[in-house]
């Protein structure tokens, strides 16, 4: 069996704390520093084995691409982000139950939008640069054995509506949540949606392998007063970028 299709197989796992519906991570021994950083999630449980000694681990630096015909992200996202919870690893909005927010790539097959969250700085870098802030938009297919996750980065610069909302609404306490009625995610979307493509995993434990990366090539411009409110809450909240390991990444055009 091709080692991807075989993750799928387990791909009950990759709905991480981070991809919990609602409340408080329930894995929340883990952290960003420290005695269960980065270097020891694969240590701490043997289902976050993928963390040491997996080998198309995420975020990478991306440096050298390769030019392709990727078929164009088509997003059709609701404004029914119906929840926005402090889990203890990041703010996360998760959308509701009969939510419709789909991406399709190219002529392929949807991905259905669970949530999205974010990363202070970004998670990703490029040619060695780090952002200031990187939103992940977390999808799932249809068969729920990949998830496809748009990651963009924000960037310091002019306001941005959709997220100075967010920001006001940020719970402070980690496991605390509110209700937030018709948060557009599209708000959030560069006016290029370019981008780069390739295969990965989750950024945070399990560290599951079955992550299709999109990343959106023009970032998104956000004031520094609410990269600082995020900043305030999650100093820092990036796992350290991983070894390629002869991965091709793609550019679409």
């Amino acid at each position: 069996m091709h080692r991807r299709q075989a993750l799928k197989l387990f791909a009950g796992l990759a709905l991480c704390p981070l991809c919990a519906p609602r409340g408080f991570a329930a894995d929340a021994h883990w952290s960003y520093a420290g005695a269960n950083g980065p270097a020891k999630w694969g240590d701490l449980d043997a289902a976050n084995r993928a963390c040491s000694v997996g080998s198309q681990q995420s975020p990478i630096d991306i440096g050298t691409t390769v030019k392709a015909q990727l078929g164009p992200l088509k997003i059709t996202w609701e404004k029914n982000a119906d929840t926005i919870v402090n889990n203890g690893h990041t703010i996360q909005l998760d959308m509701g139950e009969t939510s419709a927010s789909v991406l399709q790539v190219g002529d392929g097959g949807n991905f259905r939008l669970v949530q999205f969250h974010f990363h202070h700085p970004s998670e990703h870098l490029v040619e060695g640069r780090r952002s200031a802030m990187e939103a992940h938009f977390v999808h799932q297919s249809a068969d729920r054995g990949t998830l496809g996750v748009l990651g963009v980065f924000l960037v310091s610069g002019a306001a941005n509506p959709a997220f100075a909302r967010l920001a006001a609404a940020f719970p402070a306490a980690a496991g605390q949540e509110a209700a937030l009625d018709g948060v557009d995610p599209n708000g959030l979307l560069p006016a290029s949606l370019a981008y780069w493509s390739y295969e990965g995993s989750l950024t945070t434990p399990p560290c599951s392998e079955v992550v299709d990366w999109m990343v959106a090539r023009q970032p998104v411009e956000v004031a520094d007063a609410d990269i600082a409110r995020f900043a305030a809450l999650y100093p820092m909240n990036a796992r350290p970028v991983l070894a390629d390991n002869r991965r091709f990444i793609l550019s679409s055009p």
